[in-house]
């Protein structure tokens, strides 16, 4: 996993993240993946195969349709139609297959098997 940089552009806390191997600088972090489309604070990015998507870095919140692997932490919410893998959780996690996490704020709604790591 590459470090995690935060820069500053106008005075706004700026994250590097990588999707799917490809680099991108964002503000805030929503992520949502919804009919092979990838949109990020509310712009379309080019990543490849928007199913599975692998995550480097801290984000806000995610809604994927498919399975969804973050290295790093959610702060917010985090919803796949699929399984997820991820760190810590800042509110609810919802997969429809198996949920795989550090701690877990919220609640917790799996299709699948649960297991948590907590520190």
């Amino acid at each position: 996993m590459e470090k995690q940089e935060e820069k500053k552009e106008g005075g706004i806390k700026m994250n590097t993240l990588r999707i799917n191997g490809v680099t991108i600088t964002i503000s805030d972090g929503n992520i949502e993946v919804c009919n092979g489309k990838i949109v990020v604070d509310g712009k379309e990015i080019k990543v490849g195969d928007a199913q599975n998507v692998k995550i480097e870095g801290n984000v806000n919140n995610i809604k994927c349709s498919g399975s969804v692997e973050v290295s790093g932490n959610v702060k917010g919410n985090i919803d796949a139609g699929g399984s997820v893998c991820c760190g810590d959780v800042g509110g609810d996690a919802d997969a429809g297959g198996s949920i795989t996490c550090l701690n877990v704020d919220g609640d917790i709604d799996a299709g699948g098997s649960v297991h948590m790591k907590k520190k």
